[in-house]
């Protein structure tokens, strides 16, 4: 496994990744290879969205960061090649969404990714 420490990834990077106006500073955080499965009201434990790849990553991040929303990080933990943190996005209308990510890196780039988020109904 390879280690974050001195890498190219970083709560500072990550926030501004998280919170920019376009997911490209995103994306860039990621392997070619990574994976995203998401969990939430929709796409349950048992059958999330999975996510294969920067391509299918980019289209994910191309539609969230089209939207009329604003995206916070809020708590971000790194250690070794893991880290978790915490994100809350709100849309014009007041609409909250929280989400939770623990990811795996490998060279300073994510490799795997959990979301699990919750949205205002």
């Amino acid at each position: 496994m390879g280690i974050a420490t001195g890498s190219a990834f970083d709560t500072e990077t990550l926030r501004r990744g998280i919170e920019g106006n376009t997911g490209n500073n995103l994306l860039s955080l990621y392997a070619d290879d990574a994976e995203i499965r998401i969990v939430d009201r929709n796409n349950q434990p048992s059958h999330p969205t999975v996510l294969h790849g920067r391509g299918q990553i980019a289209e994910l991040l191309d539609d969230i960061y089209s939207r009329d929303m604003t995206h916070k990080l809020e708590r971000c933990v790194i250690q070794g090649d893991q880290a978790a943190y915490s994100e809350s996005c709100e849309y014009e209308d007041g609409t909250r969404v929280l989400a939770e990510s623990m990811i795996t890196l490998r060279d300073g780039k994510i490799t795997d990714q959990l979301i699990i988020q919750a949205w205002d109904e």
